[in-house]
């Protein structure tokens, strides 16, 4: 059941057992850094800009409870800060510090080395096609831009 006539293993196995590959490899990435995976996640979305916590919430599929923790865990360890929201005096945006942005850096770009390392084994045409087709899935399904795409000369 888990394989093809072929040998082969079907979309939803291969999506679902890629998925526990990727998130292994983020979670293993995260650890070394002294985070959390949600944590990484986290610094992540925030280096692109602040977002206010709803934003944040959605983005990142959290409860506002596990949301308000996480920031509070990362504030505590000076990674991120709450700031007024200029545009709402009720709502408070959240953005990287500087150790957090230093912090995210780092993770990020070790973390990118890490995933791309996954595809080693596959010709840069074969490479192009995989990311084509997982780009149309997520991009079909309007999966939010959680993981920015790596700068080639990284």
């Amino acid at each position: 059941m888990s394989k093809n006539a072929d040998g082969r293993i079907g979309t939803v196995a291969a999506l679902v057992r890629s998925t526990f590959l990727v998130n292994a490899v983020y979670a293993n990435s995260a650890r070394e850094y002294g985070l959390t995976q949600q944590q990484g996640q986290l610094l992540c979305v925030l280096m692109a800009q602040s977002y206010g916590m709803s934003e944040l919430g959605a983005m990142l599929g959290l409860a506002k409870s596990s949301l308000t923790g996480l920031v509070d865990r990362s504030e505590r360890n000076g990674l991120v800060q709450r700031t007024s929201d200029p545009q709402d005096s009720r709502a408070v945006r959240v953005s990287l510090t500087g150790q957090g942005a230093k912090l995210a850096d780092e993770f990020y770009t070790e973390t990118c080395r890490r995933v791309e390392e996954l595809a080693s084994g596959l010709a840069p045409a074969e490479r192009d096609t995989l990311a084509a087709l997982l780009g149309r899935v997520v991009t079909d399904n309007k999966v939010p831009t959680v993981f920015q795409e790596p700068d080639p000369v990284r």
